[in-house]
């Protein structure tokens, strides 16, 4: 897929995130994917304290960000199911500089007009676009203040290698294959893991952790178990008995003496909007906010610092696939500006849980999120409580 590097680097900024935005329970889901080229982009014309923290941000050194940016980009764009752009607006007054300005990919530079209304729908109008209609509008206010744009967008669409049976709202799957679930023992208790796999070596991880560990530490076990980092035991070794969140293990009488792993969850979509600005120190954005001086001289003469950050992130998970949209955008204001038995694994991915969609060879996470995936009620309206069976025999 990519530089190890880039990888490690992404994932960590998803630990990150997960880490600090998630410590309750509320549904969301983010790209940190989407974020870090704009990061890396943002740091390759940085200058002081504003470049310091962009580098820690990003893991990279400012005069590697920008090649390693755009080759993260070139190479999720070549993925088959997902699409990557880069689009970057600026007033007549705020000239780029040339050799910044060049490792952007071609025809992503649009000029902003001065008229806010107009530029304004131009930019939703790309957001809409490059989202497949699924993020309508850039995630950040834009007013006669605003110099500069530098946004992205990132999709992803995969269809499941075997899609699941849906009935009443709830989807199974039985397969042979038990280590597509595995058990981690990780810092916040164990946590199970389902592997969901999709076209294009595109896959979405879904995570059940004990009860009342917080999302974000479910999610951060979720990135380090693609590493390895933790001990993990696969659906064929766990033991008999509840071994994890949600697994039940046990003997099963029947003709079929091969094992095999039943899974049971529900379908769920789920929107978040993100302003980056509330944890600025994560993404190195809090010394090129102080709009007393300018920060970025490597991208143009005019002084310049970060007025807003944020992205919006839509995601769905159904019984046929998986889809997903993030886009995100940074602003620039002036700075200073039977007979036998046979081993069953049950696996129940209810309640809350967390989900990682990630790069099946690279482990990159494309996006992660946590949903309170609630199995529907059942409907009772019009039962008969007399115990007569209208309809005979089934």
């Amino acid at each position: 897929m990519g530089d190890a590097r880039t990888v490690r680097a992404v994932n960590a900024l998803t630990s990150g995130w997960a880490g600090r935005a998630l410590r309750r329970s509320e549904e969301t889901v983010f790209s940190a994917a989407g974020v870090w080229p704009l990061l890396a982009l943002l740091a390759a014309g940085a200058d002081g304290a504003a470049r310091d923290e962009l580098e820690r941000a990003t893991g990279v050194g400012a005069g590697e960000a920008a090649g390693a940016a755009g080759r993260l980009l070139a190479r999720l764009d070549a993925l088959p199911g997902v699409a990557s752009a880069i689009g970057l607006w600026s007033r007549a007054t705020v000239p780029l500089e040339p050799g910044w300005a060049g490792a952007l990919p071609p025809a992503s530079h649009g000029v902003l007009s001065g008229d806010v209304a107009a530029d304004r729908a131009a930019l939703d109008a790309w957001a809409d676009k490059r989202s497949g209609g699924l993020v309508p509008r850039l995630p950040i206010p834009f007013g006669e203040g605003t110099e500069l744009v530098l946004a992205g967008a990132l999709t992803v669409r995969t269809d499941w290698l075997r899609p699941f049976d849906e009935h009443g709202g709830v989807l199974y799957r039985t397969t042979a294959l038990l280590d597509r679930v595995e058990v981690v023992e990780a810092p916040c208790g164990r946590v199970t893991v389902l592997k969901v796999l999709g076209t294009g070596g595109i896959d979405v991880h879904l995570l059940r952790g004990e009860t009342g560990v917080p999302g974000g530490e479910v999610l951060t076990a979720g990135v380090g178990a693609l590493r390895r980092a933790y001990p993990a035991v696969p659906g064929d070794r766990l033991p008999y008995g509840e071994p994890g969140p949600g697994v039940t293990v046990s003997r099963v009488h029947g003709w079929d003496r091969r094992p095999y792993l039943s899974v049971t969850t529900v379908p769920f979509e789920v929107t978040a909007h993100h302003d980056l600005l509330d944890h600025a120190g994560l993404f190195g954005l809090a010394a090129a906010t102080d709009d007393s001086r300018g920060h970025f001289p490597g991208i143009s003469r005019r002084p310049l610092a970060v007025g807003a950050a944020g992205q919006t992130v839509t995601a769905a998970f159904s019984a046929l696939g998986y889809r997903s949209a993030a886009v995100t955008a940074i602003s620039g204001i002036a700075g200073g500006v039977a007979p036998s038995t046979a081993k069953q694994v049950d696996a129940e991915f209810t309640g809350s849980i967390g989900f990682l969609t990630v790069h099946r060879t690279s482990r990159l996470v494309l996006n992660a999120g946590w949903v309170n995936a609630r199995l529907p009620e059942e409907d009772w309206d019009g039962w008969d409580e007399s115990g007569d069976d209208a309809g005979g025999a089934a």
